[in-house]
Parts: structure tokens; sequence; C-alpha cells
């Protein structure tokens, strides 16, 4: 299909048409021309007010729930709502049943998904059924696309493992992914130690539970000099130990959930069992550090950490509920209301070079890979209008700044209803 995009305003900032008002005409899927006005010859025209277009956004740690918990999510209505949610590309956890941890399973998921306007990219387990006992086959999930390997918010209690891991990817430069959390540190714990802890009366999860781990998993990664990537820092501490890590040349990589730049563990006083995420919600200081660690290039990306939760593990009390929030129907508009517009657009298009994931450029000759937004649009997110199957959310009622039209990835194009 050939189209043509009307007075589409570009946010690219190594664009030379940065923040510039343009045409842009698209034929089987390749962008052919970029100009000031393209005269229509029949080719379909896509028109908003107020248009703007970016490379297509990334996510880099979105769960669903097929196969084995499809009462959570489908992988069709999943991805349905990560490209109505502007997502050109996300990186899928292996937080299923069976989990992802061999080549027939990595297989399986491409296969389900190669249709889809969303790319998937899957995140497999490092250890067979994420039990931290024994690697799994990591080349072999390698060949089968697997672009890195962790088990999805397991701490491998056994650092050899780790070390093994790290020295064995090294042959095709694969990534380690590692989740932090010393279990006998943050054992019963369910928030993040602190004031609202001690107001209710709930036994919390300190900061060293995380920063411990983060200091071993650092010492290995300089013994054995192979590359790491941290998904999820949630304090000030952890931020500082990285900071340095990077400082001394080591391969150190890490990001942080949305959630944690905009909430603090005072969301908890209302005790919605929507705020109990994992890694906890921490202090206000904390909020601060990540978003400045996020501006100074500390930390290099930023993800919805998007975990449909069903209703029955969800709208119980605080105590018994499951960890998780989705959140990828609200990243653009909540970090939009945090950042600029470039800075906003410039975290949701980074990061796939730390996976190798090919990203074309907005350029002449490239294949489409753009996102369509309006940046200005203020409301509020009401549950009746969230897509993902299951409503977990701690954004509900939340302002979000910004109205996603769509995608376009080759020729596949996916329009929301204004």
């Amino acid at each position: 299909m050939n189209l043509i995009l009307k007075n589409a305003i570009i946010v690219d900032s190594k664009s030379n048409h940065h923040f510039q008002k343009k045409d842009i005409l698209i034929e089987s899927g390749i962008i052919k021309k970029i100009e000031n006005d393209i005269k229509v010859k029949g080719e379909k025209v896509i028109s908003f007010k107020n248009l703007h277009i970016s490379n297509g956004w990334f996510d880099s740690s979105v769960s669903f729930g097929e196969p084995g918990f499809e009462e959570r999510e489908t992988l069709e209505n999943g991805l349905k709502t990560s490209s109505k949610s502007g997502f050109t590309d996300i990186i899928l956890n292996p937080n299923t049943n069976p989990v992802i941890d061999s080549h027939s399973t990595v297989n399986h998921i491409y296969k389900k998904t190669n249709n889809s306007a969303t790319n998937v990219h899957v995140l497999a387990s490092l250890t067979k059924e994420s039990l931290g006992k024994e690697i799994a086959e990591l080349y072999d999930m390698h060949i089968a696309g697997a672009v890195a390997f962790g088990d999805y918010k397991k701490t491998l209690n056994n650092p050899n493992i780790l070390r093994i891991a790290l020295d064995y990817v090294q042959s095709f430069d694969g990534m380690i992914m590692s989740y932090l959390s010393d279990f006998d540190l943050s054992k019963e714990g369910l928030i993040h130690e602190g004031n609202a802890s001690l107001k209710l009366g709930i036994k919390g999860i300190p900061e060293i539970a995380e920063t411990s781990i983060l200091l071993r998993d650092i010492e290995i990664i300089e013994y054995t000099n192979g590359r790491i990537h941290f998904p999820f820092i949630s304090c000030e501490k952890s931020l500082d130990i990285i900071r340095n890590a990077k400082k001394r040349g080591l391969k150190v990589t890490c990001g942080v959930s949305i959630g944690h730049l905009y909430f603090t563990d005072d969301s908890l006083f209302s005790y919605d069992p929507n705020f109990k995420i994992y890694p906890p919600l921490r202090s206000i200081k904390d909020k601060e550090a990540l978003r400045n660690g996020l501006l100074d290039g500390t930390i290099d990306l930023v993800s919805s950490m998007h975990e449909p939760i069903n209703i029955e593990h969800k709208k119980v009390e605080f105590s018994k509920a499951l960890d998780g929030s989705i959140s990828i129907e609200s990243f653009f508009g909540i970090l939009n209301g945090i950042f600029t517009l470039e800075k906003t657009i410039s975290f949701l298009t980074n990061g796939k070079e730390l996976f190798k994931i090919n990203s074309p450029k907005l350029e002449i000759g490239e294949k489409a890979n753009l996102t369509m937004f309006c940046p200005d649009t203020i409301y509020n997110l009401k549950e009746e209008n969230i897509i993902s199957k299951s409503k977990n959310c701690a954004f509900i009622n939340s302002s979000l700044k910004g109205k996603v039209f769509g995608i376009i990835n080759g020729d596949r194009i996916v329009i929301n209803n204004e």
C-alpha cells in the first residue's frame, strides 16, 4: 500500500527535519519522499490535527501471559495493545508457563507473532525453567532469535552460574539481564522500607536487598569482562553504584520503569494493590535521583514494566496481591508529562542498539518504522478505555499528556480511532 502522511511534524533530534512540518510518501513500506508538499495521486492519505511522527517506539520490558497464563493476556491482544500504544518493537519477558528456555519455545513465540504490526523480540530464560540451578541452552536460543537472557525478576542465588554465563555468551556477544533482590534481606517484605512502611506497619524491603546483589554482580562483571544489563533499578544508591561502574569502563547498562519515575511509596497509603509492584516504589528522593540519572545518561533506558495480572490475584487484600501493574498504554502520556517532548521521544526510541535490534532511520530509502502521535492532548486514563485484558493499572485516573494515533511498520499500519 502507498500512502502519504500530510503535515507531519517530525520529532527526531538526529534528523535534518527535526521539528519541521513535512509530507512523507511511503511506498510498499519504504520512505520514498520527505517534502513540504507532496501531491496526492490516489495514495491513501493519513492526516490528523497536530500530527507528529518519530521513529518507532521501543519498550524493553513487556509481559503478557501466553503461553500458560492466557487469563492475564494473550499474545494477540497484548500486541494489539502495544501497537495502539505506539510501540513498533517490544522485548517479551519469559514469565510464561512453560518458560521460554529452549530453541523451540523461542521459535514458537516468533511464529505466533510473525504477522503483528509490533515486532516482538524475545528475552529467553537464563536457566532451565528459570529455577536458577542449570544454565539453559543459550547459544541455541540465540540462534532462534533471543536478544538477551534472564530469569525474569528472579535473582541468581548462585553467583557461579552468572560467572559461567557471562563467560559463555561472550562467544556471540550475548547480553545477560540481572534482577536485583537478595531473598533473605527482602523476605516477607511488601513495600519499600521507609516512612510509609513504618506508618502502615508493613514489613519493608530495604535498599540493601537491591544494592548488595548489584555490587556482587558488578564484581563478577569486572572479573569476566562480560556484558550485563540491570533492567530495573529503584534507588539512588543503585544509581551511584552503576555510575561508578561505568566510569571504570565496565560493560554495564541499566533501566528504570515508568512507575518508579512517577510514583513513590506515599501512593501505598491508599492500600491499592495496583501500587504493589516489584521492585517496590521508593522515596521521593529516589524518584528524583532516577529522573536525573535518566537525563544524565547513567540510566540507559526506561521501560513500561508492563505486567498484566488477572483480577482474582489483584483485587484482594494488599498482602496477598501479586506484584505488577499494566503500564504500556500510559507509558507515553506519563513520560511526556515529566520530560520535554524531545527528551520523551529520545527515551522512547533509544535502547534497541543494546540488544542489536535493527532500528531504521527516518530517512528516504529506509523502511517506515514510525509512531504517529499528538503531544499536547490532556486526558485522564479511565479503566473503561484500557485495551489490555487485565486492568491492574496503577495509572488509572492519572493525567496523561499526549495521544497516540498509531504506528506504521513497513507495510503494516495500525490507526486508532480519534
